[in-house]
């Protein structure tokens, strides 16, 4: 009876619980049902305020699919087509892109692809009617195997699959579906006749909407992206020199991943990870007509060889943007010595990658002397400053004896507290002798573990060099900067050669100011390339 009722009382209370955690979980969802539709009108803001072009495309891509609906809803278009204009409406929703080199890419590939597949199946019909039905069957068996096996293997070569792998692709669908279906289907040929009609059409209304109706183009993309990750160096560099300098001690808090709020890995993001950007958008480009004003044709792979530039470049940003997040740091005092030199360094670093930008954005080539007198004369008090405090770089004999004698007095404490708790009596000891067996070889490892850290730096702490170590580090990173700026004028300048820049007029010199520009988000280099650059 008792236990009946025990049971009983404790199903009860676990129901209980069930229903609470329950009416929890729909308070939750209601919750973030209310909120559903603030946060889905707030993210489609933000996307368009990123870039207003993305809305255009959107306007594009539907005017384009009603236009091409028009081949079924208009009855005399479609007793001249038929069933076959689903096709053009496919065709829309695959080649329109956002930029219109990629959809000259894709609809040409298509284009040809569909051309070129559609002539052999063709040629291959007409050689198997002149025989049986049982040779027909054999030999479009064969045709498919061979022209399968053919066309696969070309998009292993590096050109064409750079160049026309969906082409390839395209190809070896259009075949197939006419070869084997011309076997059981007598009427084949007309089908695919109406079938090419409707993606010519399919794809001359997406080049015309590319070409003609606000287009996009991969090569501005590329041209403006260059111009944007040498502000964004050039905004790193300052932001990183300035909190390695602040006034309160920098204290790395490595448990807590602030990256994607922090202006100094936004303005270096864009540069390292914009390696398929660039080779996406100069493929594109290579496609696009000439537009601009003076028809000339830019050279894109030089702009691709000027970002893996400037993916060096960001490297060593990259590193010195690692010199604030280091466990060991430099004393603020320290560092307070070699403020000026190393601020006034990172500003004419910065100052001459904004005049590389500006030359780039207004076409012109860079100023002769873009290395100006400032940025040497910044070299050399750096140099000045680390001569004038041999102490913190060369050390002394005296200094290096006091350090290892703390080293040893604090390892010979630890050693005789050490001794000293495991004096015990006869009685105690045997008690702990049960005790310890009791111990798992785990816990004595974890103990082990945690006694590294404490040692490893009561010994770094206590060499000489321990205070100037990071800022030899952080001043050694600050002048290779310097030194890998002289390769991106080197690019920058062939760059306005091959791409016949306006020459460099002084009259025409535009100030370049300290503020930090807008660096956009890589997300927003990303969600900008077309939905097959990931392929």
């Amino acid at each position: 009876m008792f236990w009946g009722f025990n049971l009983g009382f404790k199903m009860s209370v676990l129901m209980v619980n069930e229903l609470e955690s329950v009416k929890k979980y729909l308070y939750v969802l209601m919750l973030k049902a209310k909120r559903f539709p603030g946060m889905a009108w707030r993210s489609m803001w933000k996307v368009g305020k990123e870039d207003p072009r993305r809305v255009i495309h959107s306007l594009k891509v539907g005017l384009s699919l009603t236009l091409v609906s028009l081949l079924y809803l208009m009855e005399p278009l479609f007793k001249g087509i038929g069933s076959n204009a689903i096709w053009a409406v496919m065709t829309v929703v695959v080649v329109l892109e956002y930029t219109a080199g990629a959809t000259l890419c894709k609809g040409l590939n298509r284009g040809l692809g569909t051309l070129a597949a559609g002539s052999l199946a063709f040629l291959m019909e007409f050689i198997a009617t002149e025989y049986g039905r049982v040779f027909r069957a054999i030999f479009i068996g064969v045709a498919v195997f061979v022209i399968g096996a053919a066309a696969t293997y070309l998009r292993f070569l590096p050109y064409i699959k750079k160049n026309y792998d969906y082409g390839v692709v395209i190809f070896l669908l259009t075949f197939n579906l006419i070869t084997v279906s011309s076997y059981r289907v007598d009427n084949v040929l007309k089908i695919a006749h109406d079938r090419f009609y409707t993606i010519a059409i399919g794809c001359g209304i997406c080049l015309l909407m590319s070409l003609l109706v606000f287009p996009n183009w991969s090569g501005e993309d590329l041209h403006n992206s260059s111009v944007s990750k040498l502000e964004g160096l050039a905004m790193s560099i300052e932001a990183c020199v300035s909190k390695y300098f602040k006034d309160h001690e920098i204290e790395p808090d490595i448990s807590k991943d602030n990256t994607e709020e922090d202006p100094i890995y936004l303005g270096y993001k864009a540069v390292v990870d914009s390696k398929a950007y660039d080779e996406t958008l100069a493929l594109h480009a290579s496609w696009e007509p000439r537009h601009s004003r003076h028809c000339y044709r830019y050279p894109w792979q030089q702009y691709v060889k000027l970002g893996a530039v400037l993916r060096s470049f960001g490297y060593t940003v990259v590193a010195l943007h690692g010199c604030l997040e280091t466990e060991i740091q430099t004393p603020r005092s320290v560092r307070a010595l070699f403020k000026d030199p190393c601020t006034r360094l990172a500003g004419e670093v910065s100052k001459a990658l904004r005049e590389l930008a500006d030359s780039i954005r207004n076409r012109r080539q860079c100023s002769p002397e873009v290395l100006s007198d400032h940025l040497h004369e910044a070299l050399q008090d750096l140099n000045a400053a680390l001569k004038s405090q041999p102490r913190l770089f060369i050390g002394s004999k005296t200094n290096q004896t006091s350090n290892m004698l703390a080293l040893a007095a604090a390892t010979a404490r630890q050693t005789i507290d050490k001794h000293l708790s495991s004096v015990k009596t006869d009685s105690s000891a045997l008690n702990e002798w049960k005790l310890s067996k009791r111990v798992s070889e785990k816990t004595k490892e974890a103990e082990r573990k945690a006694l590294r850290p404490t040692l490893s730096k009561i010994a770094i702490t206590s060499l000489e060099f321990s205070e100037a170590l990071p800022f030899a580090a952080f001043a050694s990173l600050l002048v290779e900067t310097v030194a890998r700026l002289d390769i991106v004028i080197e690019e920058v300048e062939e760059l306005g050669r091959m791409a016949s820049f306006k020459e460099f007029d002084p009259d025409d010199e535009i100030t370049v100011t300290c503020e930090n520009p807008k660096v956009e988000a890589a997300s927003t280099y990303n969600n900008n390339l077309p939905s097959h650059a990931a392929d």
